[in-house]
């Protein structure tokens, strides 16, 4: 039956119009039209796949990147349907993938737990999509349809005969509405398929990239046990086994798995329904205030805690904590900036007496364990009286007592820190450079001496013993740890400026570590950067450029053209730049370019920093070789 003007009603008028919403404000359904609202229709395929295994259904799901960098998703769930919609009079499947908010948890067959960030289903990638092709085997037939930018180019046909069940889905994001990129990044896409197999144990997902062969695939029959142990792959762990608890109360399912380390640093991931719920939330909470109850208590019966001794705090026994809570819940509530807290306020009282419970029978049949893990808190609760101390000397004392700044802190003139920036610079000729090329109206200069202290490997008491770091938790004005206030920031840009030899790399790896371990909601709100210094200076006829790389000093040469007379100086350190040089080509608003740091995947920069940073020298050796081959042509 052709689309002839008879089957042109309402309800299509209807649907278009609705799609239409979409690609007028594309931001409002997918979060951007960045890479990550890029990446984004690729889930919101994957999720239809997922609901149908958390249904039981479906085990095994294929992601295929193509060299186009179209992406197809094939499942081997039931298919969607494609009997007609009562209500519009067009088959399901069309519906499905026209309509908003349609998908669905079909009529009585429907789902129980169904995830997707914003719930907006597979209607959206096809309203997005320069071109949609969706493929369903059920009831012995293969059927197609295909459409372009939501529009169905004809209707459904049935292509071919199939014994098997499954969904096919295909779709090249529209360039049109992704201005930014229509490239996948492989690693990005990977990441979360590992996760997606983690939180969903027994589900077989495999990603192959046909523009480079790569592929992966994902199957975790331990969940989210392997989950932590995948997460603590590169520490010295304090107990072999993950401890783990599952279990469902008022249509509420509920997994926790934990494993400590010998570390310094926690690693609470949450999520609800497969979605990263990176601002915590009511699952979160609940799982916390129990883990401290309980070993409290636990200490208390066994007289580790004597009568006089005060309780552990929750960053006592959460210290070197790996821990992954999932709950998969009928109807999330989430909230928060980024709409990535639970705000379920029953999911808090579920999670926290479910796991007390068993968290409780665990320590009492494991004393061995349970020891160790009371004796971590006890040398926990001991270094954040000392770091108690040491903090009460990085806090300034008023706003008005500049004199409690440090004393190597050239600061600006300007109060309004949204507008003022600080130079954290290695060694004092740089910042000498720095200090007289700078604007003093709103930058500031802090120079460090030598390289700080590695907080990997170090607790917070000693950490804030070191004068260094001192000096850079004074300036930043925030406080540190549980004192920390981002409104308090005095400048929101800190800007890491440091030679561009390996030495130079190192000191900003320290710096980085610091920032993201102690300090990362300075990460979060955006206010690190890492200021990109030139390499090279080219000279030709008193006329200077200069090049930030190789290719870069290439081009400008190639500019001149042949036989002609230049002169190129390699900047081995900062110092070698006289003042104006350096305000030209690295601090001046105007032609600077500067690299702001975010964090897109938390957990991979965890476990690289850990890899880098950390005690145990295999991991770093892995990451080396796994890396050498990319860095090996770089001129450092």
């Amino acid at each position: 039956m052709s689309m002839n003007h008879n089957t042109y009603d309402e309800s299509q008028i209807q649907v278009l119009e609705g799609l239409e919403a979409v690609r007028k404000r594309p931001g409002m359904y997918i979060g951007s039209t960045s890479g990550k609202g890029l990446h984004h229709l690729v889930w919101e395929v994957v999720d239809n796949s997922i609901d149908e295994a958390l249904a039981g259904y479906c085990d095994t799901i294929q992601i295929i990147i193509h060299e186009d960098n179209s992406i197809t998703v094939i499942d081997n769930g039931r298919g969607i349907p494609v009997g007609e919609n009562a209500k519009l009079k067009r088959p399901t499947l069309e519906v499905v993938l026209t309509v908003l908010h349609a998908g669905g948890k079909f009529g009585g067959e429907g789902y129980k737990v169904s995830g997707g960030l914003h719930g907006v289903g597979v209607s959206v990638v096809n309203a997005l999509s320069e071109q949609l092709i969706a493929q369903v085997r059920r009831d012995g037939h293969i059927y197609q349809q295909e459409f372009r930018r939501g529009a169905p180019q004809y209707d459904m046909k049935v292509v071919g005969e199939s014994d098997e069940t499954g969904t096919t889905i295909r779709f090249k994001p529209d360039s049109e509405i992704f201005t930014e990129t229509t490239v996948y990044e492989y690693d990005t896409l990977v990441s979360r398929v590992r996760e997606l197999a983690f939180l969903n144990k027994g589900i077989s997902i495999n990603i192959l990239d046909e523009r480079s062969g790569q592929t992966h695939t994902f199957k975790a029959e331990g969940g989210i046990i392997e989950f932590v142990q995948y997460l603590n792959r590169s520490r010295e762990v304090l107990h072999e086994q993950p401890i783990y608890v599952e279990g469902m109360k008022d249509n509420i399912q509920v997994e926790v798995a934990l494993q400590y380390n010998e570390g310094y640093t926690e690693n609470i991931y949450s999520f609800a329904n497969n979605i990263n719920t990176h601002e915590g939330g009511t699952h979160e909470s609940g799982f916390k205030s129990a883990l401290t109850r309980i070993i409290n208590d636990y200490a208390r019966r066994v007289n580790l805690l004597k009568d006089n001794d005060s309780n552990f705090s929750g960053d006592d026994v959460r210290e070197g904590l790996t821990a992954i809570i999932s709950v998969k819940i009928p109807e999330p509530q989430f909230e928060g900036q980024t709409k990535t807290k639970l705000g379920n306020s029953e999911v808090r009282g579920i999670v926290e007496s479910f796991f007390a419970e068993k968290f409780q029978e665990f320590l009492d049949e494991n004393p061995a364990v349970s020891r160790k893990i009371v004796e971590k808190g006890q040398q926990a609760a001991r270094a954040r009286e000392a770091a108690k101390k040491a903090r009460e000397l990085t806090r300034r004392k008023s706003a008005l007592e500049v004199s409690s700044l440090p004393g190597k802190l050239a600061d600006c003139s300007s109060k309004d820190a949204s507008i003022s920036e600080l130079y954290i610079v290695e060694g004092d000729s740089a910042g000498g450079s720095a200090k007289q090329g700078r604007d003093r109206h709103f930058q500031a200069i802090l120079p460090l001496r030598g390289k700080i202290l590695n907080v990997e490997k170090a607790r917070l008491d000693r950490i804030l013993s070191n004068l260094e770091i001192r000096a850079m938790i004074t300036a930043a004005g925030t406080g540190i740890g549980e004192d920390f206030d981002l409104a308090k920031a005095r400048y929101h840009k800190i800007i890491i400026m440091t030679d561009a030899d390996v030495d130079g790399a190192h000191i900003r790896t320290l710096l980085l570590t610091f920032f993201y371990r102690y300090m990362r909601k300075l990460v979060d709100a955006g206010y690190i950067y890492i200021a990109q210094p030139p390499l090279f200076k080219v000279e030709r006829n008193k006329v200077v450029r200069y090049a930030g790389s190789e290719k870069e000093r290439d081009d400008i040469i190639a500019e001149f053209g042949e036989g002609a007379k230049y002169n190129v100086q390699r900047y081995k350190g900062l110092g070698e730049m006289n003042a104006g040089q350096l305000w030209e080509t690295t601090m001046d608003p105007e032609s600077r370019s500067m690299l702001q740091v975010t964090i897109d995947d938390a957990m991979e920069a965890d476990a690289i920093f850990d890899a880098l940073m950390g005690d145990n020298v295999e991991p770093r050796r892995d990451f080396i070789h796994q890396y050498a081959k990319d860095v090996k042509n770089l001129d450092i």
